[in-house]
């Protein structure tokens, strides 16, 4: 096939893909490994919030593992490495301070793991070696009075440079500034430079372009364009780096009636739902 003719493929294909998205969503094809990681006789996971993959393939797991302390407010976070085989390499960042109920894990193209931990309130980055070299944010010390759960107060506190309340995920430009969403609480994207110096943040609640209920996850592109996963508005925001809103995807595809809920149900006019807080309506969708 001539060069022409794949461009001339290719613009046919775009409407008529369009067209079949309109009308059923497709299948993603994917191979299954049953029991692919291989754990040691004494180690277990939890539940696994995070995967990740560096360029040698080795697979990174941020489990909420290793409990610690009570039933309410226990420690549950554990950063475990296997090779391309499954096989176990070693836990990292054993009985970390930074730990306290595992959200995300990522790999940068350097290799550096990445880890932020909705419990602490902190983002951890490691280097391959498995050393911390950079820490963002400040867990509640045990030692301070008043020490206790973060409140969803309303209306909410308002955010401060430097700390997270429930940070959820993280990225990076190709210039290597970091983004991370801020999160079950606050309801911003924080940006630091590549020494970790803190530049800005953007964001507040609500259901406008650049408002967030729950930004809960965060990437880059290769032009460096930001997209965040904003949950309770079921919707995917798009920003410049320096936080200027560009478009946005809504998440409008409704839910089988039949399926099966992850998390749990609760009965609503006799009818079984997700235990969730219903979305904020938010505003017409724009994919331009």
């Amino acid at each position: 096939m001539n060069g022409r003719a794949f461009i001339l493929l290719c613009c046919l294909a775009v409407p008529l893909f369009a067209l079949g998205q309109q009308q059923s969503v497709p299948e993603i094809p994917f191979d299954s490994t049953p029991d692919l990681l291989k754990l040691p006789n004494d180690l277990y996971l939890g539940e696994a919030s995070g995967v990740a993959v560096n360029s040698q393939g080795h697979i990174f797991v941020f489990s909420r593992g290793n409990t610690t302390g009570p039933a309410y407010g226990a420690a549950a976070a554990q950063l475990l490495e296997f090779d391309s085989d499954g096989k176990f390499v070693r836990e990292i960042g054993h009985h970390l301070y930074g730990w306290g109920f595992a959200h995300t894990v990522k790999v940068d193209r350097e290799d550096n793991i990445w880890v932020t931990d909705k419990g602490t309130d902190m983002v951890v980055k490691f280097n391959p070696q498995g050393r911390v070299t950079m820490v963002f944010g400040r867990r509640q010390e045990a030692s301070d009075e008043g020490t206790e759960p973060l409140k969803h107060v309303k209306p909410p506190l308002p955010p401060v440079d430097g700390l997270f309340r429930q940070v959820t995920d993280v990225t990076w430009d190709p210039a290597g500034n970091t983004y991370i969403s801020d999160g079950y609480i606050n309801s911003r994207v924080a940006k630091v430079d590549k020494d970790g110096n803190w530049l800005k943040s953007w964001g507040e609640p609500g259901n406008q372009p650049g408002q967030f209920n729950v930004p809960h996850s965060i990437a880059a592109d290769a032009q460096g364009n930001i997209y965040v996963a904003d949950r309770g508005n079921r919707r995917v925001q798009v920003f410049d780096g320096d936080g200027k809103f560009l478009r946005q995807l809504t998440i409008d595809v409704p839910v089988d009636p039949n399926a099966r809920p992850p998390i749990g149900i609760r009965m609503t006019g006799g009818n079984p739902t997700m235990a969730c807080t219903p979305p904020t309506p938010s505003p017409a969708a724009s994919t331009s």
